[in-house]
């Protein structure tokens, strides 16, 4: 019984930015629950393709669709045409995101609508073509990547974290809007995490390496595997009556100010 709770057997999950990182770490945790995944991406149908071969290798069923989930027109053709050729859309998971490190003095305006563009106005993009078929079937998950920028500011990420602060404020207003339809709304906040990404950084005596193992309770980046937990939660009926809430995954960052350097 308490298995069952966390089954996504039959569920179609669409997940933003699949093709990599923490959004295929997630995607895969949801697909070996037993969802079929809807994949995308937007820089090219080769990285789909190729993600797609990923999941195939994991015994995954998956699909992919490319377009741009901040471009309205191109996701209410996408959203038609995955309904009509997969099914309807049980899962969201708004993960497509971009971040760019300038300090807000020296950051163009282009720059910092462009962030807010993707990681802000595009989960209200796609939430709101996606729930409109959930309203209608009475149920749905709707999980929305927020950050540990959605709490705490940081150097050279302003838009970012302006636009994840917004973000978490938007999940709690979608709870707000979209409970009474049997759908939950929440947000994940990964901390930081082992990927490609941070592997340049993530090497004994680099700076930053140091700042996050000394920073964090755990004492170690997260491995990309233990976000999936948080997303099949939040995925299925073990989270049926949680709503409008961010989990954050984040090795307890956010539980403490941290430990002077010299501290054991």
């Amino acid at each position: 019984m308490s298995v069952e709770l966390f089954n996504l057997k039959g569920k179609i999950a669409l997940v933003t930015g699949s093709t990599h990182g923490l959004g295929m770490a997630m995607a895969k945790a949801m697909g070996k629950a037993g969802a079929t995944l809807v994949v995308n991406g937007n820089s090219s149908q080769e990285k789909i393709d190729k993600a797609l071969e990923v999941y195939k290798g994991e015994g995954i069923h998956a699909v992919g669709y490319k377009f741009n989930v901040a471009d309205e027109a191109q996701v209410i053709e996408a959203i038609a045409k995955i309904e009509s050729e997969v099914g309807p859309i049980d899962i969201l998971v708004n993960n497509a995101g971009i971040i760019k490190r300038t300090p807000l003095e020296e950051m163009e305006v282009a720059d910092f609508r462009q962030v807010i563009d993707i990681d802000l106005v595009s989960p209200f993009i796609m939430s709101k073509h996606v729930v409109k078929g959930m309203i209608a079937r009475k149920e749905g998950k709707i999980i929305n990547i927020c950050s540990m920028m959605s709490e705490l500011g940081r150097n050279t990420v302003g838009a970012y974290a302006a636009a994840k602060g917004g973000l978490k404020m938007l999940t709690q207003n979608m709870a707000t809007e979209w409970a009474k339809h049997n759908i939950q709304i929440n947000g994940i906040g990964p901390g930081y995490f082992a990927t490609s990404q941070t592997a340049p950084i993530r090497v004994d005596g680099h700076p930053f390496n140091e700042f996050i193992v000394n920073r964090t309770p755990a004492a170690k980046w997260g491995d990309p595997d233990e976000l999936g937990g948080a997303a099949i939660f939040l995925a299925s009926k073990a989270s049926d009556f949680v709503n409008g809430h961010v989990l954050y995954v984040d090795g307890g960052i956010l539980a403490t100010i941290g430990k002077p350097s010299n501290e054991n």
